[in-house]
């Protein structure tokens, strides 16, 4: 790829970077989630596509298949076993140039003759059957609605099935008839899914490609009905009356996450939420499952992350969270404009003698954790008196702390932060007992813990 080339598509990617949604605020976290937003700064590792198999080894067939934008369809029939590639391109128009800029002019909006965004899906038949594939399309997204899938309308969004074969026509037709009976059971409508013969697919511009991947910060439109095809345990769970009582009293984190699979929602887990042990818990809900409570955050984005207290939404943010914004949006909700927040962000330090240091200095056996995180920073096997009124430890839990370089106030200094959290803890320097490290830890970033 040439320098122009190069220069093209990160220009057309930032352009698209839309669907990346800015956070909604409510109360004091208003102004808190600008300061968020500000600090932010993603460092993320770039994917690709899973190894491919040989063509030649494999019976494969392919569809064209059109459920509203193609960037969340595309990685949701990737995930399907047996898939061998999704491709995200235009389809089913004519006399409208087959490019993202022309078919989402505002004149072309209501133009029956637009390209509908579609995907093709390449599978291996002997290891996935079009039933499966169409059962899989029908439940991630919403087929009754016309020319629109959420908040995006248009003729581009249309709900249609492109065959390529009167086989592919009547497995099409037989799965759009028994998702219509198990749709009325539902309650809802009648399916304006067009099924015709593909008359000619257009690759859509290489920056729309994976672009799940490429845009790993977003988040997944969900417009899924919840009516599952042969799985009463789904079905279920999608209608299931939650008894949010709990959430009506005290903090609460919920996490609203998408029915069927998400890549933002799986990475959130494996970068935040798997390894979070805080004190306020963390619920999940599909955005079917909130009643009684007061949320301003529109729900259709998964994940959303919504911060509540005595049930109503203080702060939400739809799409992926880092662990860094993640946290800051939790210090901001927990501990408020306290020292506590002011040493964990902006690298304060406690007063001598604090009166949280007055409470763990003599405590009994157990563990000091991270106040936001929950995970264990130092045990009191490791703390002794320095008298210099902070708390004094010779080692940290093994990996649970970071050491950077600190050379402000023209001082030589090696500060300390939590691995998990990224929260300023405090310093460490080479005078503590018998040669060994101290160090000096800010009392109010840390909560207790007894064996």
């Amino acid at each position: 790829m040439n320098l122009l080339s190069l220069i093209t598509t990160i220009t057309l990617v930032f352009a698209f970077a839309f669907y990346t949604v800015t956070p909604s605020s409510t109360s004091y976290a208003s102004a808190t989630s600008t300061k968020i937003q500000n600090d932010i700064e993603e460092i993320l590792p770039k994917s690709s596509h899973s190894t491919k198999e040989m063509p030649a080894t494999m019976h494969l067939d392919s569809i064209v298949l059109g459920a509203g934008c193609f960037w969340g369809a595309e990685k949701r029939y990737q995930a399907i076993p047996g898939v061998v590639d999704a491709i995200s391109g235009y389809a089913d128009g004519k006399n409208v140039r087959a490019s993202y800029r022309e078919i989402t002019k505002r004149k072309n909006k209501n133009n029956k003759n637009n390209h509908a965004e579609v995907v093709k899906v390449i599978f291996n038949s002997s290891k996935v059957n079009l039933e499966t594939i169409l059962q899989n399309y029908y439940e991630g997204h919403d087929p009754t609605q016309l020319n629109r899938q959420g908040n995006d309308i248009g003729t581009q969004y249309r709900s249609t099935i492109l065959t390529s074969n009167e086989q592919q026509n009547t497995i099409a037709l037989k799965v759009t008839s028994q998702y219509q009976t198990l749709l009325n059971d539902a309650g809802y409508g009648k399916i304006a899914t067009k099924i015709s013969p593909l008359t000619e697919f257009f690759q859509a511009e290489q920056y729309h490609q994976d672009y799940l991947v490429k845009n790993p910060n977003g988040y997944c439109p969900d417009h899924s009905t919840g009516v599952k095809f042969n799985d009463d345990a789904k079905t279920e769970l999608a209608t299931k009356k939650i008894d949010n009582t709990p959430l009506l009293t005290g903090k609460h984190i919920v996490v609203i996450e998408s029915e069927s699979y998400c890549p933002y929602c799986e990475k959130f887990k494996k970068n935040v939420a798997n390894d979070y042990k805080g004190t306020i818990e963390i619920n999940y809900r599909l955005a079917s499952q909130l009643s009684g409570l007061n949320i301003k955050t529109e729900t259709w984005a998964t994940p959303s992350i919504l911060f509540i207290q005595d049930g109503e939404e203080v702060f939400g943010k739809q799409g992926y969270m880092s662990p860094d914004y993640f946290y800051k949006a939790l210090g901001a909700f927990k501990l408020g404009k306290s020292e506590a927040f002011n040493v964990a962000f902006d690298e304060g330090t406690d007063r001598r003698f604090c009166k949280e240091y007055e409470i763990f200095k003599n405590t009994p056996d157990g563990v000091f954790v991270d106040k936001l995180s929950g995970a264990p920073l130092f045990n009191t096997d490791d703390r002794f008196n320095s008298g210099t009124g902070w708390l004094s430890f010779t080692k940290a839990v093994d990996g649970s702390v970071i050491e950077k370089p600190d050379n402000r106030y023209g001082m030589v200094r090696t500060e300390i932060r939590s691995k998990t959290s990224g929260i300023h803890l405090g310093h460490v320097f080479p005078d503590g007992p018998n040669g060994q490290p101290r160090f000096c830890i800010n009392a109010t970033v840390l909560e207790f813990i007894p064996r």
